[in-house]
């Protein structure tokens, strides 16, 4: 029997994650009505936005009005993406924001192309200076990763032995500067994971880095997503990114079909099931990913919050598990 965690660890990414991909605007005051809805629900970070290039992501032009715009819960540690000196100044331009340096390096050449403009050495080398960047502003540089760990949709399968490759890479440049990595983050971009893949990536990294905790960034375009964040549980993975009501999805990753994050809901209700706890109120979330169906103004791919918590009708019966 697998040794689950006890207690898992959800972010919410969906505010950005999933608005970033809709074809059509999202109105500023939707997006800010969604983040509220979700800082009621026990999460404990929200990343709400993205500073990036509007020209490159139209869906986040509005970045500042959504990050100025929030009712701030401070139980919560809400977060902006970005990936230059500008974007980080301006997170930095809100103090309600938490702003620190991921280290993320790519398992393939060609998504980072797509995805940055920019080839691994150049990439490694803007790395570099980011973090110079960071550490002069004494700015946090605790947390690593790496983009497309499991596949690629322009170059294809990623084994274990090249992800552990692309993790050695990046601890290495850590260690360049005396950094202490604390979490390092395992993407599947693309969603090219299967329950056999996630196990066999994860088991190769804590086989050689048994000590570093790992968390999942799992996408759901062929289904896979629930299965593969089970498959992580059993690996004793007890951090995972999840995207409310399962939206999401990268711009530059050439998806053929939906490309949603495994959701929030989802992923609550089968902790809970398991007997795992994440301190997340599984009614709240389901309100939740009712407000993101609304806003975006299409069906979504999460289950749970169409077919409900089994607690209610437990309690409707008067039966326990």
């Amino acid at each position: 029997m697998s040794d689950y965690p006890k207690f898992v660890h959800i972010s919410e990414e969906g505010p950005r994650e999933g608005f970033q991909i809709e074809k059509g605007p999202i109105p500023t005051d939707e997006k800010i009505r969604l983040i509220n809805s979700l800082s009621n629900t026990g999460l404990k970070h929200i990343q709400i936005c993205s500073f990036v290039n509007p020209k490159r992501v139209p869906g986040m032009a509005d970045a500042a009005a959504v990050a100025d715009g929030i009712i701030v819960n401070p139980k919560i540690e809400y977060s902006a993406l970005w990936f230059n000196e500008r974007g980080l100044k301006q997170a930095m331009a809100f103090q309600h924001l938490s702003v620190d340096l991921k280290i993320t390096l790519y398992a393939s050449e060609h998504f980072l192309i797509s995805n940055l403009n920019r080839d691994f050495k150049q990439h490694q080398e803007k790395t570099r200076e980011l973090i110079k960047f960071c550490l002069e502003k004494n700015i946090p540089v605790t947390r690593a990763g790496i983009n497309a760990a499991f596949g690629c949709n322009f170059e294809g399968d990623v084994s274990a032995e090249n992800l552990v490759q692309a993790v050695d890479s990046t601890l290495s440049l850590a260690e360049e500067f005396e950094l202490n990595i604390e979490s390092f983050s395992l993407a599947d971009s693309m969603a090219w994971a299967t329950p056999l893949s996630i196990k066999r990536g994860v088991g190769a990294v804590k086989d050689k880095y048994p000590d570093m905790p790992i968390r999942l960034h799992l996408h759901n375009t062929r289904g896979m997503g629930i299965a593969n964040a089970y498959a992580g549980l059993e690996m004793g993975v007890d951090r995972f990114d999840s995207s409310i009501a399962g939206l999401g999805g990268c711009p530059f990753a050439k998806h053929q079909g939906a490309a949603g994050n495994v959701s929030t809901e989802d992923l609550a209700f089968m902790c809970s099931e398991m007997g795992i706890e994440t301190g997340l109120d599984l009614d709240a979330l389901i309100r939740a990913s009712n407000v993101a169906t609304k806003v975006v103004g299409h069906d979504t791919p999460a289950c749970v919050s169409k077919g409900g918590s089994l607690e209610a009708i437990r309690q409707r019966l008067d039966v326990t598990p």
